[in-house]
């Protein structure tokens, strides 16, 4: 299992209310992808650029997909940029990518829902591997389950890491989901701002 399939599980079984949104889910995941090519050696971090080695075949077909887009022309991508760009309907890639494997089912209860059904993931050694990652408290793991509000606010997110590179992109993955937030919240002031004139005064 790849860090962002164990986070996507993790997430799933996390019951805190309100449920993590797919928007800051899929950045995480995007923030994971990143971590384990980093762990690899498929790519290297130039400060915040996010530099490629030479092509590879990962076996997870999404992380795999992750390296093919990778920018390989100079000046190289940020961070940042990176993980708007690959996480945009990551999340949703996940669920249909780990319901085509027979990872996912629908739930019998309260799990985690992603639009209109309700999912939750298959009791597999795969699944298994993730919950004793979680319980273990795995830094990488914890640390980016913190930045979507899981076990803990994003400001626990870098105690634990000893690594540079998985520090920069945990930050960047708070950063960008502290900026969605922000774009939210604009938005809902500009909407209920267009609703009360509408209703006049």
């Amino acid at each position: 299992m790849t860090t962002a399939k164990d986070l996507f599980i993790i997430a799933m079984d996390s019951e805190q209310e309100p449920a993590v949104g797919q928007g800051d889910l899929s950045l995480a995941l995007a923030g994971a992808e990143l971590i384990d090519l980093l762990s690899a050696g498929d790519v290297a971090l130039d400060g915040v650029r996010v530099v490629p080695g030479a092509p590879s075949a990962p076996e997870d077909r999404l992380l795999g997909e992750a390296a093919e887009r990778l920018a390989r022309q100079a000046p190289y991508e940020r961070v940042e940029d990176w993980l708007w760009r690959r996480g945009e309907n990551l999340a949703a890639a996940y669920q249909t990518a780990m319901e085509g494997d027979g990872e996912l089912i629908p739930a019998r209860g309260g799990r985690l829902s992603f639009g209109a059904r309700r999912l939750e993931p298959v009791d597999t050694p795969a699944r298994r591997g993730a919950v004793d990652r979680w319980e273990r408290r795995e830094p990488v793991l914890a640390a980016l389950a913190s930045v979507v509000g899981i076990g803990g606010g994003p400001s626990d997110a870098a105690p634990g890491l000893d690594d540079e590179a998985a520090t920069v992109v945990v930050a960047a993955a708070h950063d960008a989901v502290m900026e969605l937030e922000a774009v939210r919240q604009r938005r809902t002031i500009e909407n209920s701002a267009f609703a009360n004139l509408w209703r006049g005064p």
